[in-house]
């Protein structure tokens, strides 16, 4: 098993937040109100609503009109020699996406990660990938994905692993919770509640805390995954709470 936390020095696990790009569909540029109004006759069961309520409610999911507003990331170091399992964990945010983003990015740059989400080979990495282009910053190494092999990628996901091959089947990180009894993530506000939290309260502390609680959450299902318990013990270090936010470093 020291082996196998040994290996985990290398996974950094991660959750996104993503939000509306502004408040309400007003605020977008003329071509980006007409192309949101164009993507919202496509999305299903909502052919009732009007564009902007649709907006405000929907558009945080797709890249084009969302935005990144919290990158949480968590990853375990084992001090062999003390039998000692750590894990560290931080939360980005910034006051512009762009400075956020290019934080986040400083840290793919410093170690050869290999990336853990759930469903994030679906949403997480192709949303990151897709802002970081919006936002004019080149891709690291890890996000490089262009003419590389399967085999070459190093992405991790919880959902594709949990899918055993059943292309068919989606499970929700809170089922998977619920099922090696891992305490929910989803006490306050949930990702249908951001946007809100955001926009009408003001609340950024709580969303970085709700998606910090999100990759812990999905680091315990990895851990799940080997045959250890949902609760196995280690020491967890916060270093949104150990350094002042100028200083903060995950290394």
């Amino acid at each position: 098993m020291a082996d196998f936390f040994e290996h985990l020095n290398d996974i950094l696990f991660l959750d996104l937040e993503t939000i509306s790009g502004a408040k309400s569909l007003e605020e977008l540029p003329p071509r980006m109100q007409e192309e949101w109004k164009k993507k919202a006759r496509f999305i299903p069961g909502q052919e009732e609503k009007e564009p902007g309520d649709l907006y405000f409610e929907k558009a945080g999911i797709y890249a084009e009109f969302g935005q990144i507003i919290c990158i949480g990331v968590g990853y375990f170091t084992y001090r062999k020699e003390e039998d000692l399992l750590q894990y560290r964990t931080k939360s980005f945010a910034a006051e512009t996406e762009h400075e956020m983003l290019w934080a986040f990015r400083e840290l793919l740059c410093k170690r050869d990660w290999t990336l853990c989400a759930h469903n994030g080979k679906e949403f997480d990495i192709p949303y990151l990938c897709r802002r970081m282009l919006i936002n004019q910053l080149p891709l690291p190494e890890v996000l490089q994905l262009a003419g590389k092999r399967p085999w070459e990628i190093r992405h991790l996901d919880t959902l594709e692993l949990w899918k055993f091959g059943d292309y068919k089947h989606y499970t929700r990180l809170d089922l998977l919770a619920a099922l090696f009894d891992i305490p929910s993530s989803k006490d306050g506000i949930d990702g249908s509640g951001v946007n809100a939290a955001y926009y009408a309260d003001n609340d950024l502390p709580a969303i970085r805390h709700y998606c910090l609680r999100d990759v812990a959450v999905t680091a315990r299902i990895y851990l799940a995954y080997q045959g250890l318990p949902g609760n196995l013990e280690f020491e967890t270090i916060n270093l949104d709470l150990e350094e002042p936010p100028e200083t903060q470093s995950p290394e």
